[in-house]
């Protein structure tokens, strides 16, 4: 009979840890994330369509209304906001961008895959500024699709009637800029407030009200209430489309371009600071 002795180990196991996870790998980790949800593309594809659809409408109706009228009546700068960039249809993407964005973030922790997100990826700040920056890069492709396709579709429609404009018309290309931006705004929006809301239902109805009711609470009667006012994102969307100097004659206070841009860049910056700052310091 034989007797098998082990044999002392020569070498000596250290722990094997794994590197750090690189942002572009968190990167990679939220696109995969956001390209999985079968709905998104879905939503996305039937938004741009309806938006651009609705350019098309708009294009139509003043298309019919031109059949009688004479020259001295065209004024091509005026129908720019209304046709190219119609408020329904740009609501409409507000509502979704920050619906969307939200969910991003809401769903992880519906579904408890924050626990595991953030025991591969302890940084959590690196979590969510990677979330940012996908949800930012894929709504701003989009804004950038419906944005050139509504001004494409409803100008090829008024040029049969001789009323479109070119996109070197003045303030057209700041039309187009701002309508192609209003999406990752309120994208990023809706992930600022899922980080510091947490629920689906509450997230949602948050980003509605902040995006879209508030704004018509206040009027532009007031000084007060009209600085309220100029400083929604959906004010700004509307004062940057718009092509015409303001009426000097008019009761109302109007917002300035360059206040319009500052109050696109300050919402999505504050809300995703704020998101940073909680996830810091708030457990899963």
């Amino acid at each position: 009979m034989t007797t098998i002795t082990s044999l002392p180990s020569t070498t000596s196991h250290a722990p094997v840890t794994e590197p750090p996870a690189r942002f572009r790998d968190v990167l990679a980790g939220e696109w995969i994330k956001m390209r999985s949800l079968r709905s998104t593309p879905w939503t996305i594809a039937l938004t741009s369509l309806f938006i651009i659809g609705s350019a098309a409408v708009a294009a139509l109706a003043d298309y019919k209304n031109f059949q009688g009228r004479g020259a001295s009546t065209r004024q091509p700068p005026g129908f720019l906001p209304f046709d190219a960039y119609p408020p329904a249809g740009y609501m409409t993407l507000m509502l979704i961008a920050g619906s969307l964005g939200a969910i991003t973030v809401t769903s992880e922790y519906s579904s408890g895959l924050i626990r595991t997100t953030t025991v591969a990826v302890p940084a959590r700040s690196s979590v969510l500024l990677a979330k940012a920056g996908v949800t930012a890069g894929v709504w701003a492709a989009v804004g950038m699709v419906t944005s050139t396709g509504s001004f494409l579709v409803s100008q090829a429609i008024l040029n049969g009637r001789h009323i479109g404009v070119p996109i070197t018309h003045p303030g057209v290309f700041r039309a187009l800029v701002a309508s192609a931006l209003l999406a990752p705004v309120c994208a990023l929006v809706g992930v600022g407030l899922g980080v510091l809301i947490r629920h689906s239902a509450a997230t949602m109805v948050t980003s509605v009200f902040a995006l879209v009711v508030l704004p018509t609470i206040f009027s532009q009667d007031k000084r007060w209430s009209a600085d309220v006012n100029h400083a929604m994102v959906a004010s700004a969307w509307k004062r940057l489309v718009q092509n015409w100097p303001p009426d000097p004659h008019s009761l109302g206070y109007t917002a300035t371009v360059a206040g319009s841009w500052i109050v696109y860049a300050l919402w999505p910056l504050v809300a995703v600071l704020l998101a940073v700052v909680v996830v810091r310091r708030r457990d899963v």
